[in-house]
């Protein structure tokens, strides 16, 4: 399945001026590592965002799911359905989200 080319632009917009931003092709979709960390990703189901447990309740994850994988649960990741991120003020919070969590992991 191939990611969504249009979202995956917009989430490089939005992380345009963050340093230490690098691009992956993973999980069928294309990832954003922030320091070397996953932070979010386009697939071919939504956005893909790290965040805390704690912190999954937030306005914007209304619709986020937890993120599964061959049948396993991601700890730590959800995934927002595409048709949930349309407006440029929720997928900007929810980049803003995977960045922000991301940067207080540990350097690698």
């Amino acid at each position: 399945m191939a990611f969504d080319e249009i979202l995956a632009g917009l989430i490089r917009t939005l992380l345009v001026d963050e340093a230490d931003v690098t691009e992956k092709r993973m999980f069928g979709g294309l990832a954003f590592l922030v320091a070397g960390h996953m932070a979010v990703a386009a697939t071919s189901g939504g956005v893909m965002v790290r965040t805390a447990p704690s912190e999954a309740n937030a306005p914007y994850f209304a619709h986020a799911e937890p993120m599964v994988m061959r049948g396993r649960e991601l700890a730590g990741w959800l995934l927002l359905p595409a048709e949930s991120v349309t407006d440029d003020d929720t997928l900007a919070a929810v980049v803003e989200h995977g960045r922000a969590f991301t940067r207080t992991l540990p350097a690698k």
